[in-house]
């Protein structure tokens, strides 16, 4: 791969009109124009990128110009934009090379399907269709109809290229498969596609109905103009009186049938589209939660909170409205082209004439807009972002007294995403306004011709009297397929967003057999372990330690020395480059994650609580215990005090992540939760660092007892918190272990751990 790039290292790199859009650790998102509209290149552009060492995932996409880099440590996140840069030079001269003239085609071998082996047996149906008829009709006709088949092509060939250029565009998505040919909307469907079917089924009898009353109006019309409508003569209905009677009976019927079809079919679409909507966001958010946590923390949280409301909720929104009318649309032209080729030939060209135009105009705009809704999604995300940012740090905000810069960026970020939304809604509303004026144009053509076919006799009065309504129906219907096809844009445009969030890996278990929580005793041995954050110099390096399973071991020293990294490791929020972590004995990566984590209680640096009460917060993960294991839980992590103080005790709700409790109480109650959790391995990560020290007192006086018969490795800053631990490794800069003993020991080795006890007892350090 370093060849490739070297060879594109020859190429200009600085006109290529590339620009990062975001860049955190370990992950960048670009915006490539030079993809755009070009799914081929797109592909060529990631397959280049992946290729290269230490590139772990490059897409980028055809339709938003967008290119996501995700890396390790091997590549450095400044590089990333020069390998970018290359990679998009080197495509992009291969293309210029492609579009040279290629040698000509060896005769064996099958030519590849291209939409021309779609046109031909459409043209040469529709050719033999309008043959017969033109017999059966008369050669006077064959204009028209050749004109009519005409139209069919056009809009078959407009709907298949449509149809094939989303279906390729889907398959650009991670996640998706490359043969699958199948379209988008077919997907979201899933598994519901009998409820699908019923809704489908429920609209077509909707239609035909309404499409039934229309001529039964029209019937009616021509018994009050002419005073009979000669095909209720046939049955048995001759007088205007008797006609009348008939149609009212016909017109009572058809409605009720209207009113019973419309309401049965939009109750199951809307439940449909609920169905859809819970089934998607349910399945991605089970595999939100599995996804490792690098790449949970390497996403925005509000985006990927988007993606599991607003894109899931546009998902079904589609079915639940726009389906239905596309299809009732789609249920009229099928019903009413060979009606008008039996009885009117003569003016159905120019009734159906706006239909390929629509389509073509529609799905143009569709391409066109694409970018736009993209760019528009983005813009919504960080105003959303940075709205969610501002309100948690609110007493940072009020300190630094920067309440107007604050408002001066949401105002610039919502002016964008105004900006963006003016863009998309121009085209919607230029594009809603282009299909009223062809089908305008349509109804006027319609009854100037059919009229002029009327007054030379050439049409019946009394044929064209009930068909002139059916296809202004339908023409009236087109009127929507503006905001059918907006919506629709809006729908493909999440389910990409939805998709590339189910693409990111799940964590794997591991392979080793089932971990027994009884059984273990609790040691931990770290082996020459080296890990490093991507784009990150070594957290660790080459660290060995031992924690002795049933003592107190505790870590301490400068702050960016691997402490919690250590922590992670054993909870397998990450896993070592190199070296091992044993869990008496076992490699933890061989250990089931789910059993693994069962046995180690974790209480993080910065606690999370949950919106409801106190005692539901205790009792989180340990869903089955007692009412009297929560308070005494409680009271040995020194918070059943502050807790009888509370309005309701503990069914006080204390609002989203504590907000209502102090630092020191949040603390104390993740304590009491590791404590009822009751597992043989306990891990405390800064957990009294927000506490008085009578407080602290009391809370080590109850872990020494909780200790007992468990291990327990506690990371702390403030060294009197660890002074009775039977073991201090003393941590140093770069993952090293600088020194181990006791507090005891370790004052007399007058080393580091000595110098930062001096400085924390206020003397001055050597």
């Amino acid at each position: 791969m370093s060849s490739l790039l070297d060879v594109a290292a020859g190429h200009p790199s600085t006109d290529v009109d590339v620009r990062p859009r975001s860049v955190v650790s370990g992950r960048q998102r670009w915006d490539v124009k030079p993809v755009l509209g070009r799914p081929q290149t797109a592909e060529i552009l990631g397959a280049v990128l992946r290729r290269i060492p230490g590139i772990t995932e490059a897409q980028a996409s055809p339709v938003t110009g967008g290119l996501l880099v995700r890396h390790d440590a091997r590549v450095k996140g400044a590089d990333v934009g020069r390998l970018v840069r290359r990679a998009v030079a080197l495509v992009m001269a291969g293309s210029a090379g492609a579009r040279r003239p290629a040698p000509a085609r060896p005769a064996a071998g099958p030519a590849p399907r291209t939409d021309r082996g779609v046109v031909r047996p459409v043209l040469a149906v529709g050719g033999g269709v309008l043959a017969g008829l033109a017999l059966i009709r008369g050669a006077s006709l064959g204009k028209q109809l050749v004109a009519l088949g005409g139209v069919a092509v056009a809009t078959g060939v407009v709907v298949r290229k449509a149809w094939r250029r989303t279906v390729d565009a889907t398959r650009e998505l991670p996640g998706t498969g490359t043969g699958t040919g199948r379209h988008p909307l077919l997907e979201i469907v899933g598994p519901h596609r009998r409820r699908l079917c019923r809704a489908s089924a429920l609209s077509v009898a909707c239609q035909v109905s309404e499409m039934a009353l229309g001529t039964f109006l029209g019937w009616t019309a021509l018994v009050l103009i002419k005073g009979q409508a000669a095909p209720l003569v046939r049955f048995g209905l001759t007088t205007a009186s008797a006609q009348l009677w008939g149609l009212t009976g016909l017109v009572a019927v058809a409605c009720a049938a209207v009113a019973g079809l419309s309401y049965s079919s939009n109750l199951q679409w809307r439940r449909l589209g609920q169905d859809i909507e819970h089934d998607w966001r349910n399945r991605t958010y089970a595999h939100v939660q599995h996804l490792e946590l690098r790449h949970l923390e390497g996403e925005r949280t509000t985006r990927i909170a988007g993606a599991l409301t607003d894109d899931v909720r546009q998902l079904g929104a589609f079915f639940a409205g726009s389906a239905n009318d596309l299809l009732q649309l789609g249920t009229s032209l099928v019903l009413l082209v060979p009606l008008f080729l039996l009885l009117a030939p003569q003016i159905a060209w120019i009734a159906f004439l706006p239909i390929p135009v629509i389509a073509w105009l529609s799905f143009h705009y569709q391409d066109k807009v694409a970018a736009d809704y993209a760019v528009s999604g983005e813009d919504r995300a960080r105003l959303h972002s940075q709205l969610v940012n501002t309100l948690e740090a609110g007493a940072t905000v009020k300190s630094f007294c920067t309440e107007d810069y604050e408002a001066e960026r949401i105002d610039r970020l919502s002016g964008e995403a105004q900006d963006s939304s003016r863009r998309t809604d121009r085209s919607t509303i230029r594009h809603v306004e282009t299909v009223r004026v062809c089908t305008t144009s349509s109804m006027a053509g319609t009854l100037l011709i059919g009229g002029r076919a009327v007054l030379n006799g050439s049409l019946p009065f009394e044929v064209f009297s009930p068909l002139i309504g059916l296809p202004q129906m339908v023409l009236m219907r087109m009127n929507r397929l503006g905001g059918i096809v907006d919506q629709y844009q809006r729908t493909v445009t999440s389910y990409g967003r939805v998709r590339r969030l189910r693409a990111l890996p799940a964590e794997t278990d591991g392979t080793g057999g089932p971990l027994d929580v009884e059984e273990v005793r609790g040691e931990i041995v770290l082996d020459g372990v080296t890990f490093a954050y991507p784009g990150r110099p070594p957290a660790l390096e080459d660290l060995s330690l031992t924690v002795p399973a049933g003592q107190v071991t505790a870590l301490v020293g400068a702050t960016g020395s691997g402490k919690t990294t250590i922590a992670k490791l054993l909870m397998r929020f990450q896993d070592a480059d190199f070296g091992s972590v044993r869990l008496d004995g076992r490699d933890v990566r061989d250990l089931s994650r789910h059993d693994l984590r069962h046995a180690i209680g974790f209480v993080a640096q910065d606690p999370f609580l949950f919106d409801g009460t106190v005692a539901d917060n205790i009792r989180y993960g340990s869903f089955g215990a007692s009412d009297e294991a929560v308070v005494q839980a409680a009271t040995k992590a020194e918070a059943h005090t502050f807790v009888a103080t509370l309005p309701d005790g503990y069914e006080t709700v204390i609002g989203e992540r504590g907000a209502a409790l102090s630092g020191g109480q949040r603390q104390r109650i993740a304590l009491a939760r590791a404590i009822l959790k009751d597992a043989p391995v306990v891990i405390l990560d800064e957990a009294t660092s927000a506490v008085d020290n009578e407080t602290e007192a009391a809370i080590q006086r109850t872990l020494r007892v909780f200790a007992a018969d468990r291990t327990m490795l506690i990371i702390a800053h403030r060294l009197s918190t660890v002074r009775h631990a039977d073991r201090i490794y003393v941590m140093d800069k770069g993952g090293v272990v600088a020194e181990r003993g006791t507090h005891d020991e370790l004052l007399a080795q007058q080393g580091l751990y000595a110098s930062l006890w001096r400085l924390q007892a206020g003397e001055l350090a050597a």
